[in-house]
């Protein structure tokens, strides 16, 4: 590659890029000590102490403030309109930055609420519920690299900038998991959020409040993906459910009818 007049420009935007992937990965295993409550000096169980209606008001801000930036920057009027004033080639880098921000600020002003909701005392049934959790970490991560990881933090664009190749995308492709469920990125978080053997107010009133965002924002991201790709995306919805596998879906309805006659 020869250089020009815009190189150094483009390696700052790659730097920045970077340290933007190096803080979703410093969020992403802190959040994965939060919520478990290991090797972190804070986590959803054993956080800052105040009464529980203080507690819960200062807890429910901090979960709003990052749906609402999670949310709003990624839609894609807010990013029209944001790239007026960032670099396209860093928008996505700029979004995981702040995406990592809002999160070390739940973690750093979190407020754990002691009082338990319920508790496993079981050996089996507490090793069970631990194994879903790790289940539900490893379908989060994984499904990031069954699309494109690096593209969806932001590290591909600052590499193909570097390089001055255009970005292109890919395109839809439903590929392993995406062929169960449309979403199994946020299936594995809502399973590894409510996969506790031991669950206290605190982390029932974090899991709740996330499964209320997801169920809410997946709504303006389906809407997204319609506009972008068409009757593409409306047959795939047709065809996918959106978090839960046909199998499941099939057991819950059998649960629910068994449970209904036994009444």
């Amino acid at each position: 590659m020869t250089a020009d007049a815009g190189t150094p420009l483009r390696l700052v935007g790659l730097v920045y890029g970077a340290l933007s992937y190096v803080a979703f990965l410093g969020a992403f295993g802190y959040l994965v000590g939060f919520v478990v409550d290991v090797a972190v000096p804070r986590s959803v169980d054993r956080a800052l102490k105040d009464p529980p209606v203080q507690a819960m008001a200062i807890d429910l801000g901090l979960l709003l403030l990052f749906a609402l930036q999670h949310s709003v920057m990624a839609r894609p009027a807010f990013k029209r309109w944001w790239t007026r004033f960032v670099p396209e080639p860093v928008e996505r880098s700029t979004y995981v930055l702040v995406s990592s921000a809002a999160l070390a600020l739940l973690y750093w002003q979190w407020r754990s609420i002691d009082i338990t909701v319920w508790q496993l005392d079981s050996t089996p049934a507490r090793t069970a519920v631990y194994a879903v959790g790790a289940l539900g970490w490893l379908i989060a991560l994984t499904s990031t690299f069954m699309i494109d990881h690096f593209e969806l933090f932001g590290l591909r664009q600052v590499l193909h900038n570097l390089s001055s190749k255009p970005h292109v995308q890919k395109g839809f492709r439903a590929v392993l998991l995406y062929r169960l469920v449309r979403h199994p990125l946020m299936l594995g978080f809502l399973l590894a959020f409510w996969a506790a053997p031991t669950m206290t107010t605190g982390h029932a009133l974090f899991a709740a409040a996330f499964t209320v965002y997801i169920l809410i924002a997946l709504q303006f991201e389906e809407r997204d993906l319609v506009a972008a790709l068409g009757e593409q995306y409306r047959r795939y919805q047709a065809r996918v459910p959106m978090l839960l596998p046909r199998g499941w879906r099939l057991a819950w309805a059998v649960w629910r009818s068994d449970k209904a006659a036994t009444k």
